[in-house]
This record gives structure tokens, C-alpha cells and sequence, in this order.
């Protein structure tokens, strides 16, 4: 409820009123990703164990991968001040946030001529720990006349 009330607030702000509203509970650990079409830019942060990875499309780039810079803590519980960050999208660029109960090295064999839905199931199948739950979402920028 809180995020969809306020989804029109930054990322940083999103997690302050997260922690605010899940003060009372166990807390959760959490990352989001917000892509901004009209300039190209993806904007995300994290808190606890939620990866991000976003596999560049043009093969050209110096940096193939970007990877999400997790803060420490639990959101609604220690929680150290999160820290968005922002880098340039394109089309073709392709998202992965994976929970704990994903293996790491998840990301060493992604192919973008699957489709997000293929990268998921693949990742899910080859990397489930099993001892965990675990949760996959792929997500694809398409560009901005998309």
C-alpha cells in the first residue's frame, strides 16, 4: 500500500516511508528499480539481499554488466540510509533482480535473444538453491518509441 500511494515519489523517498510503515513488523529486505524512458536512465537501490544485475545489450560496452550496490539492513528495521543509483539505459538492456534464494554466478550465462520470460525460468531451473524460496524477475527496455 505504501509504495502504490506513493509511486510518484523518488526511490529514496520510497524507502524512508517503507521503513516507517513496516516499523511494527518483522521488516523486509528490499530493491527497486525505476527506468526513467525519457532520458534513458534506470535509477535503483537496494537494502538486504535482493540482486540486481542489468546485462547490457551492445556487447560494445566497456562494462557488460552493471551490478545493484546493496546497502546493509532491513527495511523497517536497521536500516542504513539507502543510496540510489543511476546509470544510462538502452534499448535491448535487459534487468535481473533475483532474491536470496537464487546461487550466485546467476548472471555469467544470460542470453538476451531469449525472451525475460525464458531468462527467468532458466535462471529459476539451473540456480534455486532449494533450501530457500526464491524469486526471479526479468524485465527488458525496450526503448523509448516502444
Amino acid at each position: 500500500d505504501t509504495l502504490e500511494t506513493n509511486s510518484q515519489n523518488t526511490i529514496i523517498s520510497l524507502f524512508r516511508r517503507s521503513h516507517e510503515a513496516l516499523r511494527k513488523t518483522r521488516g523486509v529486505v528490499m530493491s527497486m528499480a525505476l527506468l526513467n524512458g525519457l532520458d534513458g536512465t534506470l535509477t535503483w537501490a537496494g537494502v538486504g539481499n535482493v540482486e540486481g544485475v542489468l546485462v547490457r545489450a551492445n556487447l560494445a560496452i566497456k562494462r557488460h554488466t552493471e551490478s545493484l550496490l546493496l546497502r546493509a539492513g532491513v527495511v523497517g528495521g536497521q536500516l542504513s540510509e539507502p543510496h540510489a543509483s543511476i546509470i544510462p539505459i538502452m534499448s535491448g538492456d535487459t534487468l535481473i533482480l533475483v532474491t536470496d534464494g537464487i546461487r550466485s554466478g546467476f548472471d555469467e550465462r544470460v542470453t538476451l535473444h531469449h525472451s525475460p520470460k525464458e531468462i527467468a525460468t532458466d535462471i529459476l531451473s539451473e540456480h534455486a538453491k532449494g533450501s530457500d524460496d526464491a524469486l526471479v524477475l526479468v524485465a527488458r527496455y525496450l526503448g523509448r518509441e516502444a
